[in-house]
């Protein structure tokens, strides 16, 4: 087995860079990501045990199980976002402490079966909506207080294409790594 190093393990696809152009087959493309994401979680997972979802998935890192339950936690909000963005002007949303947020009881210990039962019909719903927006809906933005910069909703769909691609990676990863 290869030594990777702490940032390999982070980030096993790497970072989310946006790329220069956005043109509508890569919006297309990410959006077929985030469709088909429920079903490549879900297979990421098959066959583990109880004692298996509780391994980390790197030193420090969160265990299987948490990373199931925060991309829930996560889309949920980014579908919420979207939302705003297409019915307010500009709105700051309302940023979360997703680690804090992996520590309550059902980030820790709540099925996966649940985010992942969620994460399905959420992104069903998601879904139906990023394939009804016009390109002029994909130009409007959302603000982060963190950075204060404003996102179209075009960017942020490469960046939640990468969020789902880069946590089944976390755990497709660690299933080559031991051999489970």
């Amino acid at each position: 087995m290869e030594n990777l190093s702490l940032e390999q393990l982070r980030y096993p696809i790497g970072i989310f860079s946006k790329p220069d152009e956005i043109t509508d087959d890569l919006l297309k493309s990410w959006i077929d990501d985030i469709s088909e994401l429920p079903t490549l979680l879900k297979k990421s997972v098959e066959g583990l045990t109880e004692e298996q979802l509780a391994l980390p998935y790197r030193p420090e890192g969160w265990t299987i199980r948490q990373v199931i339950n925060h991309v829930a936690d996560s889309h949920m909000n980014a579908y919420c976002r979207f939302k705003l963005a297409l019915t307010e002007e500009a709105p700051t949303i309302r940023p979360y402490e997703e680690q804090f947020w992996a520590e309550l009881e059902d980030g820790k210990n709540g099925s996966i079966e649940w985010s992942l039962t969620l994460l399905e019909v959420l992104h069903k719903r998601w879904i139906m909506m990023l394939e009804s927006l016009t390109a002029e809906q994909f130009e409007r933005t959302f603000i982060h207080p963190a950075t204060m910069h404003a996102n179209s909703l075009r960017t942020v769909t490469g960046m939640y294409s990468w969020h789902g691609r880069h946590h089944t990676a976390h755990i497709t990863e660690l299933r080559k790594r031991m051999e489970i």
